[in-house]
């Protein structure tokens, strides 16, 4: 049985014309499906209104007590319910929910060194078992924002990206996943200047190349390291690029092995 883990990026969030477009392709896939989100931008300009202070480090975001109370108002709340009430309109059963609920998503909290990121979470544990009945037996489609927690109260700041990459892997054993990543682009560009100069089909070694030479940079680091942790841990195919991939668009990216 396939099941698609879809992650949408902040840009297309910030959107509401984009965003109505996503959500009705994402529930018009057939089949099982998750769905995770982060908040990008709106969680940098919230905290800007509040006057606490946004660091970004190689493209993750340090999170202090503070920005971790704007980041649960907005992900777990306002974007969050949003997504799930506009999923039930177009007859998605969706249920939102962190790492939290349910103990769905155990992490540690990111050791300080070298850097410091404050309330970051590694995601330790992922119970494949509850998300597969919610899945199966309770036709759910589950909405994750990008938090989760430690087991002892403390809610973590949590890369979207790598909890829908650890979701995919861990349903791997049950399904044939397939993981992709929505975001404003068509795919991993060569020039990120040039919108047309997208890299089809990325291994690995090619991956580093392109670090090494400085052509990908900042946020598309964490999100590769991802995609390749997923290949390497049995999930069916990776993809990356704009929602229009959902539709069948066949320009964007494909993460494979090395040859």
């Amino acid at each position: 049985m396939k099941l698609n883990v879809v992650k949408i990026g902040g840009n297309v969030i910030e959107h509401e014309e984009r965003l109505a477009v996503f959500l009705k392709a994402f529930a018009e896939l057939e089949g099982l499906k998750i769905l995770v989100h982060g908040g990008g931008k709106e969680a940098s300009l919230m905290a800007e209104k509040l006057n606490i202070p946004v660091k970004m480090i190689d493209g993750r975001r340090c999170t202090d007590a503070d920005t971790l109370a704007v980041i649960t108002m907005l992900y777990a709340g306002k974007i969050n319910k949003n997504i799930v009430a506009k999923l039930q309109a177009l007859q998605c059963n969706a249920m939102g929910m962190s790492g939290a609920d349910a103990n769905l998503i155990l992490s540690k909290k990111r050791t300080s060194k070298p850097i410091d990121f404050g309330w970051v979470g590694d995601i330790a544990s992922v119970d494949s078992a509850a998300i597969r009945t919610l899945l199966e037996n309770l036709k759910i489609t589950p909405v994750f924002c990008a938090l989760t927690h430690d087991g002892s109260g403390q809610l973590l700041n949590t890369n979207a990206d790598s909890i829908a990459a650890a979701l995919a892997v861990s349903m791997a054993n049950f399904f044939t996943v397939e993981l992709w990543y929505c975001f404003e682009q068509n795919g991993v560009l060569k020039n990120r200047e040039n919108p047309d100069s997208i890299i089809e089909k990325i291994d690995f070694n090619t991956y580093q190349n392109l670090k090494n030479e400085h052509l990908i940079t900042d946020g598309m680091i964490p999100k590769l390291d991802n995609c390749f942790h997923a290949i390497d841990q049995n999930v069916h195919a990776v993809h990356i690029g704009s929602l229009e991939m959902l539709q069948g668009a066949t320009v964007h990216t494909t993460i494979i092995p090395n040859l």
